[in-house]
């Protein structure tokens, strides 16, 4: 049987905001946080859960492309 994927949750301005805020102050909230988190932005803390997930491999690719850019001028300089 195939899986089923769950349908792309699509968050408001307000809903990102108040995420990015949450990202800022805690990469890696905890069960009782992503709980609270879900309240506020009035999705699942699965969806929460999913969301971090994917925004810390954005902040790490972000990271990573910083550091290369830095390294790239450093060695012309």
């Amino acid at each position: 049987l195939p899986v089923k994927k769950k349908p792309r949750t699509f968050y408001s301005a307000g809903q990102l905001e108040e995420l990015e805020k949450m990202f800022q102050e805690d990469h890696y909230p905890d069960n009782e946080k992503r709980r609270e988190i879900a309240a506020v932005v009035g999705v699942t803390p699965q969806r929460i859960l999913v969301w971090f997930q994917n925004r810390r491999a954005k902040w790490r690719k972000l990271q990573k492309l910083s550091m290369k850019g830095n390294r790239k001028y450093s060695a012309s300089a």
